[in-house]
């Protein structure tokens, strides 16, 4: 394969992509949060906490199935961020959510009531189903480094950047960026560069797949290699989005 032509076939992965991420932004509950009730959007960031407790899991159900050494020494560095200080005073990424969700008026009484419901444990169950079946597939390191980048960087990106809409208000005080998990993941997780073009010098976790997932693509049958990328995309979107189904378009 000519590099011309895997630079295509990489642009055009990156036009799929982006319809995909356009489609997200798009559902009902994500493209305008700001009208959402208090209690609406009350519900969904106490639902959305239990996708974030299922991403550490997942991440270690997927670096249980990859073969390829530089796909899984990147998947081990991210989730290993999520835990920053081995001594213990530093708070873990899932801490720092619930910050913030106490700095949107989320009170603890309400943390310790909120139980997942049958559209958010379907959501979980879906995601283990995805990486479990990747795993098992003869492309299964492409297939798994597609999922970790899309369903849990790229995707995470995009719904904090639609939920800052709502969100920025209440954590911006004095001028200051009070966030401490929502801003930040929006930042660090988001697909800075295309994978046809992706940095070495990148620093995003979507764009530390990428650059993996570039020699992958590039190295494989193309038509198959594709097909795959695209699979695992179309089927991590359709997840998140009967998630966010749960709550509805007009509430």
């Amino acid at each position: 394969m000519s590099q011309s032509t895997a630079l295509h076939g990489l642009e055009a992965l990156d036009a799929f992509e982006d319809d995909l991420i356009a489609q997200y932004r798009a559902h009902p509950v994500l493209t305008d949060t700001p009208r959402l009730s208090d209690s609406v959007f009350k519900d969904l960031l106490l639902q959305r906490r239990f996708l974030s407790l299922a991403f550490t899991p997942a991440y270690d159900l997927a670096i249980d199935l990859i073969d390829d050494k530089e796909g899984l020494r990147i998947a081990r560095v991210i989730l290993r961020e999520e835990y920053p200080d081995g001594s213990g005073n530093t708070r873990s990424h899932r801490e720092d959510m619930i910050e913030d969700m106490l700095q949107l008026g989320i009170s603890r009484a309400e943390l310790a009531a909120s139980r997942p419901t049958a559209a958010t444990l379907e959501a979980v169950n879906a995601t283990f189903a995805l990486i479990a079946d990747a795993g098992g597939r003869p492309d299964s390191d492409l297939r798994l480094l597609t999922i970790l980048r899309f369903w849990g960087e790229i995707l995470v990106s995009t719904e904090y950047a639609q939920l800052w809409h709502r969100m920025g208000p209440l954590l911006t005080r004095d001028g200051e960026n009070r966030s401490h998990f929502y801003y930040p993941h929006l930042v660090h997780d988001a697909k800075a560069h295309p994978l046809a073009s992706v940095s070495l010098l990148a620093t995003s976790h979507a764009d530390r797949l990428a650059r993996r997932l570039h020699a992958l693509l590039t190295a494989a049958e193309p038509g198959a290699a594709a097909a795959a990328f695209r699979a695992e995309e179309q089927r991590s979107l359709d997840i998140k989005l009967r998630f966010y189904d749960q709550f509805g378009a007009g509430s």
